[in-house]
């Protein structure tokens, strides 16, 4: 069996955590950081520490940016299908240890294990997609229409490539980012979030198994992100920034990047709106809801916040949707019955709290869950709150957690403006028998990405973006992801 590997009880003690957190991971060696400093990694179900992580500084950035240089020319020249050879089997890897990394996830992320494993099989599936990209990337040919000369597009990799994402889904926001880098070409140094940098070191054991070189991918983690994060992107050879988290947090990074004219990609926060039109099939409708905003507890940027629901079918969808979420199990995400983990940090369950208490405040009314949950652990019931004004601060702010607020409408025109009334743009819903009004309303619903008649929106072989405050490129797809790791390069040559 691999050290990685467990067939004990799905606990805490199932899972050796000191295999990883080994250190840094630099030029595909595991090495301490250089301040000797280290961060805590908690359980949320429990909230005890499970294990400890190096805590990099800016020599530890920078020596992670060296590795990645000196890796940048032979992994840029390696063949595609080598390259792709060796995501394929990152994705084999991935799914023959899948209940290993989903138990990983579940501890020091909290979310249920259901979700956990669904993530698992997401994450690998992005190296499967670009494997099959890698070998792809085609060029332009053609004559000028003067007739002089032939125009010749070559597609390159971008370079060293900065990779930060968050704790949320500690597993498919790193592969989302580092499948279509390699496949392009490129080299990274992956931050993720020091609330979960387990699964982040977990999978780079399996990178380098699967036969990525040495500097190819870099992974640290550090409780100093702004002083790290300027560093790696004020070296010339640091040429993209890829972030996914907060529209805040984004908006300083694309200040930061601009003084050195780097390619960002960012996936930030959402609000998205979830729209039930009468003629909608109910239980279609509640199956959607359920995923849409319970899918990891709520803590997800394309988690429905905003749940709009037409007079005619609002009190059938409200009574359907409360019997639902008060069924759900709430435990410790690694037990196999549980279906609402806890959530991240303390802090974000009194964010949650804060804005259920706000929306009360203005007349909100609790039809199950509503009140802050006490004992050990960072738990919030699950929560529905009904006639909830369009002036609460729910309304304007993501959840980030198991609360689902409801609010009746009576037109078409009436819900798109309510559903266009924020300054993000990432994922919308839309449930109705009538596929004209659902084209329709998908049309005008300003959100880079529509779920249709469906709870679930996100695909590897999809674009994965939104539009205004909710970011800029897209993730994922046929063509769109690997291209944001590419430069189109022009050569004008004579007939």
């Amino acid at each position: 069996m691999n050290k990685h590997q467990t067939n004990s009880p799905a606990s805490a003690s199932a899972l050796d955590f000191s295999a990883f957190s080994q250190g840094l991971y630099i030029d595909g060696e595991w090495r301490g950081a250089s301040g000797g400093a280290s961060v805590n990694v908690t359980d949320p179900s429990t909230e005890e520490v499970i294990a400890t992580v190096s805590d990099a500084t800016v020599d530890d950035a920078i020596s992670a940016v060296e590795a990645a240089a000196a890796a940048a020319e032979g992994w840029r020249s390696t063949p595609p299908r080598k390259r792709s050879e060796i995501l394929r089997r990152c994705f084999e890897l991935m799914i023959e240890r899948q209940d290993m990394l989903a138990r990983l996830i579940s501890i020091e992320n909290g979310k249920a294990l259901r979700d956990a494993r669904g993530e698992v099989a997401y994450a690998a599936e992005f190296f499967r997609w670009n494997a099959e990209e890698a070998v792809r990337i085609t060029g332009e040919f053609g004559t000028a229409p003067s007739g002089t000369n032939r125009i010749i597009v070559d597609y390159q990799p971008i370079g060293i490539c900065v990779l930060i994402t968050p704790w949320n889904f500690p597993a498919a926001m790193a592969t989302r980012k580092i499948g279509p880098a390699l496949a392009a070409g490129c080299t990274v140094i992956l931050k993720p979030a020091t609330e979960t940098p387990l699964t982040a070191y977990a999978l780079a054991s399996i990178y380098e198994e699967a036969g990525v070189p040495p500097g190819v991918v870099n992974v640290i983690t550090t409780t100093s992100p702004g002083p790290v994060t300027s560093a790696m992107l004020a070296d010339p050879r640091v040429r993209k920034l890829s972030f996914t988290g907060s529209t805040g947090v984004g908006r300083v990074l694309l200040a930061e990047a601009a003084r050195h004219v780097i390619s960002c990609s960012m996936e930030l926060g959402g609000n998205a709106p979830f729209v039930v039109f009468d003629d909608a099939d109910l239980e279609a409708a509640l199956d959607g809801a359920m995923v849409a905003k319970m899918r990891n507890a709520g803590e997800a940027c394309t988690a429905a916040n905003r749940i709009y629901v037409q007079s005619g079918i609002h009190d059938a969808f409200a009574k359907g949707l409360t019997e639902r979420m008060a069924a759900l199990k709430v435990g410790p995400g690694v037990e196999d019955a549980t279906e609402c983990g806890p959530m991240i940090t303390r802090k974000a369950v009194d964010k949650i709290d804060r804005l259920v208490e706000d929306a009360k405040l203005r007349g909100a009314k609790v039809l199950c869950g509503g009140s802050l949950a006490s004992g050990t652990g960072f738990f919030y019931p699950p929560t529905v709150l009904a006639d909830v004004d369009p002036e609460a601060d729910m309304a304007h702010e993501e959840i980030f957690g198991p609360v689902a607020p409801l609010s009746r409408f009576e037109t078409e025109d009436e819900v798109v403006k309510a559903a266009n009334a924020t300054e993000y743009g990432l994922a919308a819903y839309v449930f109705t028998r009538d596929l004209a009004r659902g084209m329709r309303v998908s049309s005008r619903i300003d959100a880079g990405m529509i779920a249709l008649n469906r709870g679930l929106v996100s695909d590897p072989a999809a674009p994965f973006g939104g539009m205004k405050q909710s970011g800029l490129g897209r993730e994922g797809g046929q063509h769109h992801g690997i291209a944001e790791f590419m430069e189109a390069k022009y050569i004008a040559t004579s007939i």
